[in-house]
């Protein structure tokens, strides 16, 4: 069973009040657009999305299609523990692909990229890691002790990486507004 995992559960402080995963981008929240990128891949047996702060109206605003919401109530402990509620979630996972609902420009093409790629592999664009990223159970099982504010960056050094900078820069991820604003600035510019 392939399964891919969004993490959405981080506050998102640096971007200001409320949470920036309802920010919209040509009229959708970005989390929607994290979601609508993995649900594109049928592959992807099931989705799970992970949210934390701001999970009430996440669940009321977004579209999560076939994707499925699941709160994690101790979002503020960090990354690992939303990592590991997320893979809580999809035991008997032979792989599961990892994105970030912060980064709204990810598509269905780089996520399906990895259904045949190794565990363990990640994405780099032009040398520097990125998402998306494959978990096998191998690394299910490192993960279930990580703490704190850590992903699996450390289990997965050393282990493939798949170059996407051909692919534009999908890594980008919205911290701030002005963030928010130089990637619509761009999508404008295209236009």
């Amino acid at each position: 069973m392939i399964c891919g995992l969004i993490l959405a559960a981080g506050e998102g402080r640096r971007f200001g009040p409320g949470s920036k995963l309802l920010a919209e981008l040509d009229g959708r929240p970005l989390l929607e657009r994290a979601i609508a990128a993995q649900c594109s891949v049928p592959e992807l047996e099931r989705i799970v999305v992970v949210l934390g702060a701001h999970a009430e109206e996440l669940l009321e605003q977004v579209d999560f299609k076939r994707a499925e919401p699941v709160v994690c109530e101790h979002w503020r402990e960090g990354q690992a523990v939303s990592l590991r509620r997320g893979l809580d979630e999809l035991p008997g996972a032979e792989k599961v692909i990892v994105t970030l609902g912060d980064q709204p420009l990810i598509t269905p093409e780089a996520v399906a990229r990895f259904l045949r790629e190794p565990s363990g592999a990640r994405a780099v664009y032009n040398g520097r890691p990125g998402h998306p990223v494959v978990l096998g159970p191998e690394h299910v099982r490192a993960l279930m002790s990580l703490t704190g504010d850590h992903g699996a960056r450390d289990l997965l050094r050393g282990g493939p990486e798949i170059e996407l900078a051909g692919l534009g820069d999908l890594a980008r991820d919205v911290d701030t507004p002005e963030d928010l604003e130089a990637i619509r600035n761009e999508a404008r510019a295209v236009l």
